[in-house]
């Protein structure tokens, strides 16, 4: 029986050469590389939301925030990883296409992307040294899931209720969410 062929693994600087001159994204886990599907109105209207409600609340505190057009790294994973919505304050490198640090991440989730957004984005996510919380954010019904990292660096994770606010602290900022916020204007 002869051997299959090897797949051979690509370079994260060969990845970010491809990524910023194609037309279709990627996401990139450890050489592997991986095609994004488009996403529906309702994510985008989600995802809109979020970002927006991270950019009001950010205002005049150097903190900045990112659409899914704008690449996580996870240095420990070697993976590049396009989130849905991001905050990121005292970022320190001059990279044009992704960040490295990031203090709040969100995805939005559909049951083809579930799995992945559950289990290894969130383990990947986790060893960013940033990161304060990761959210999950239903797609097709008002359905928030939140995992926090505390002072001492355990997680601790929750659902967010319908009257609940999601009060998150990013490098001292202030920043909170509620699932009003989240799913304005979003017709489920």
């Amino acid at each position: 029986m002869g051997l299959a062929a090897e797949k051979p693994l690509c370079s994260p600087e060969d990845y970010l050469r491809l990524e910023a001159t194609g037309e279709v994204k990627h996401e990139y886990v450890d050489g592997e590389i991986y095609a994004m599907s488009g996403a529906s109105r309702r994510h985008n209207m989600i995802a809109i939301n979020a970002t927006l409600r991270l950019k009001s609340q950010a205002k005049g505190t150097g903190c900045e925030a990112y659409t899914s057009d704008v690449k996580v790294y996870v240095e420990a994973q070697n993976s590049f990883y396009y989130p849905d919505a991001m905050l990121v304050c005292g970022e320190d490198d001059t990279h044009t296409h992704y960040v490295t640090r990031p203090c709040i991440l969100v995805e939005v989730i559909s049951p083809g992307t579930a799995v992945i957004d559950r289990r290894e984005k969130l383990l990947a996510y986790r060893k960013l040294p940033s990161l304060k919380a990761y959210i999950l954010v239903e797609s097709d019904r008002r359905q928030v899931e939140y995992f926090l990292r505390g002072d001492t660096g355990t997680w601790r994770s929750g659902t967010l209720g319908e009257n609940d606010m999601l009060n998150l602290d990013c490098a001292g900022h202030p920043v909170a969410l509620c699932l009003d916020d989240i799913y304005e204007d979003v017709v489920l």
